[in-house]
């Protein structure tokens, strides 16, 4: 059997290959959703008195299939589990068990559900986590999870391990990260329309996101360790609640899906943008200004179902240093450093974006808008 470190290595070099591959399984609306309830089994999680993760996070699971079962007839629900049962003899096993079961479903999307806990009790709120990498991870593992979740962290310090791990989150980036980042953003909306205390989106280095080849999120619902929200967790009233808002959130991100593919729904340009790229305009005839359609790379910093001010504090240091973009969907505007001839340039200046907006990746530009 292959040591911890190569056998991450192993996996991440195939992963690398399969998303390449498989980056045109994101269709116009959703058609599978695997849904993974958190822990089970010998793996509890966190657990205060006789309450277990494991058995919180099935019984939202179990409600939140329903809801899409029944409201969201052309969707296929696939479970990791729905019941109380372990997926591996270790629990690096049993998250890679979780992703096995999702990728032999042909799953197009992923989402983990799992509770938060923490030394002070005052702790509270709702978070949801996409696969990347922090500034403060890049020194050590985020310590925001409680420590029996530790497993579930990938562990940077070997640095084969942790260059692997780098080079595939950027592949990610390109194939499933704007989607993973869209449902995220779907999650703590509908959270927040619900009342909840918003902690915000993340990037972890989540095993089971690393391992999952398709747009995936995990969510934490709560924090066990808090007596409000333990009780809210607990009761009928509070999983249906939160079942609820993560239902209305797969609505929202399938209604995203089907904006942004509809016109297009192999990700290829069309029309005048698939000639250019061809080289030839309508008549058949070589382009003769190519370079007003000519493809650029950019950096992504944010996406937003309305306009944001480019002076917008929420730009940090590139305030008044962005570029709007539009683009088809939900979240239509799309705002970007820099603007450079080839990906290569966009990705040097990528790192240094990175230490504001951990989660920006590179995108393909043409005339103001985002391209496939």
């Amino acid at each position: 059997m292959l040591g911890r470190p190569l056998a991450i290595v192993a996996f991440a070099l195939a992963a690398v290959f399969t998303n390449g591959l498989r980056a045109e399984n994101i269709a116009p609306g959703l058609k599978v959703v695997v849904l993974d309830a958190g822990h089970g089994g010998k793996f509890p999680g966190a657990h205060y008195g006789n309450v277990y993760e494991k058995n919180l996070t099935l019984s939202v699971v179990l409600r939140l299939g329903k809801l899409i079962e029944e409201g969201m007839p052309g969707v296929k629900v696939v479970y990791t589990r729905k019941t109380d049962k372990e997926l591996g003899a270790t629990l690096l096993d049993d998250l890679q068990a979780r992703a096995d079961i999702a990728n032999r479903a042909g799953g197009e999307l992923f989402v983990s559900v799992h509770v938060n806990a923490a030394a002070s009790t005052a702790a509270r709120g709702v978070e949801t986590l996409i696969m990347g990498e922090t500034p403060k991870e890049q020194r050590y593992n985020e310590d925001a999870l409680y420590e029996s979740n530790r497993e579930d962290l990938i562990d940077m310090s070997d640095e084969r391990t942790a260059a692997i791990v780098r080079a595939y989150i950027q592949n990610l980036q390109f194939t499933y990260g704007e989607y993973s980042m869209a449902m995220a953003r779907c999650i703590q909306n509908s959270y927040g329309k619900a009342g909840r205390h918003l902690r915000g989106i993340k990037p972890q280095l989540l095993r089971v996101l690393y391992a999952t080849d398709m747009p995936g999120v995990l969510t934490e619902i709560g924090f066990m360790s808090n007596p409000q929200e333990m009780a809210y967790m607990k009761s009928e009233k509070g999983q249906a609640e939160i079942a609820r808002s993560l239902y209305n959130a797969v609505r929202d991100y399938d209604a995203y899906l089907r904006g942004t593919q509809l016109s297009d729904p192999a990700g290829r340009e069309t029309g005048a943008a698939q000639a250019a790229a061809a080289g030839k305009t309508d008549g058949g005839a070589a382009a003769a200004t190519p370079g007003k359609s000519e493809v650029r790379y950019a950096v992504q910093v944010l996406a937003s179902p309305k306009r944001v001010a480019t002076s917008s504090s929420q730009f940090r240091k590139y305030r008044n240093k962005v570029k709007q973009y539009d683009a088809e969907g939900t979240f239509r505007y799309k705002y970007c450093v820099g603007e450079y001839r080839t990906e290569e340039e966009a990705r040097k200046a990528l790192r240094e974006v990175r230490k504001s907006f951990p989660d920006a990746f590179v995108v393909r530009c043409s005339g103001g808008r985002i391209v496939k």
